[in-house]
């Protein structure tokens, strides 16, 4: 029997992402775009209220302060975060940060830069911005609004613009230790780099979605996570607390047409 489906597809991935702050200590926690930082917010605000966040200037908050105007909200702030404390952070790998790279290969390397021939591209994107020396200093997480083979490539992405698992594309006696990739958060699944040689395993999958379908969109192959099951759907009050974070549903522009959190529904 399929239960009433009372939350978006976004907000499902939201609780999902979520989970890859769980048992993070005291580290700056840094949610880019409007899933991970909602997500990093109901992090702080239910299973980790440990986890230090900004702003986004510079300044240490305690409650997340909601997405869009304000009206009358007035932050509380508990501490300063200039820039060089960031830095700081980063460098001695207190972060925790959650992007979306445009392409993501089978070793976690990703693309922030182009697509196609790097002296030649076919469209050009961000730039590398700050992932390589975030990539080799602190851990990181993935979220993929749209999984299908021209995000998760089937060689080398494009561009390296941070660094993954490919021993090929590192230095002799360079040290490794510092990398850390996390958790990939996708609109069919939840995936990890524990397999073996931190090959990419499937940890649950959405409501509705099958293995099948999730490698059918994967340029690479994939494995299955010993426990395998499905995403958990929100609580009613991982639901009220992402609702008033995002009072202008913000959330919903993000995966086209705004799904329910479960296929079953949508068919």
């Amino acid at each position: 029997m399929t239960q009433n489906c009372d939350f978006t597809l976004a907000e499902l991935m939201i609780v999902a992402a979520s989970e890859a702050w769980r048992d993070n200590g005291e580290v700056l926690a840094s949610g880019i775009g409007i899933v991970p930082r909602l997500a990093v917010s109901l992090a702080k605000l239910t299973h980790s209220p440990e986890l230090m966040m900004t702003d986004s200037e510079s300044f240490l908050v305690e409650d997340p302060i909601p997405l869009g105007p304000r009206g009358d909200y007035r932050p509380t702030y508990s501490g300063y975060m200039s820039f060089d404390r960031v830095f700081e952070c980063v460098w001695r790998g207190n972060r925790h940060a959650m992007i979306g790279p445009t392409q993501i290969d089978r070793w976690g390397q990703t693309n922030l830069s182009c697509v196609g021939d790097y002296a030649k591209p076919k469209s050009m994107i961000l730039g590398v911005r700050g992932l390589p020396g975030n990539s080799i200093n602190h851990a990181n997480s993935f979220f993929v609004p749209n999984h299908g083979p021209r995000v998760f490539v089937s060689g080398d992405v494009d561009m390296v613009s941070g660094v993954g698992y490919n021993p090929e594309r590192w230095p002799e006696d360079v040290n490794r230790s510092f990398m850390d990739i996390r958790f990939i958060v996708t609109d069919l699944c939840v995936m990890d780099f524990r397999g073996p040689d931190h090959a990419i395993r499937v940890r649950s999958l959405h409501s509705g979605v099958n293995f099948d379908q999730v490698q059918a969109a994967t340029g690479f192959p994939l494995l299955k996570a010993g426990d395998m099951g499905t995403t958990p759907a929100p609580t009613p009050e991982q639901l009220a607390i992402i609702r008033r974070l995002d009072p202008h549903n913000l959330r919903g522009s993000v995966i086209k047409g705004n799904p329910p959190g479960s296929r079953a529904e949508a068919a």
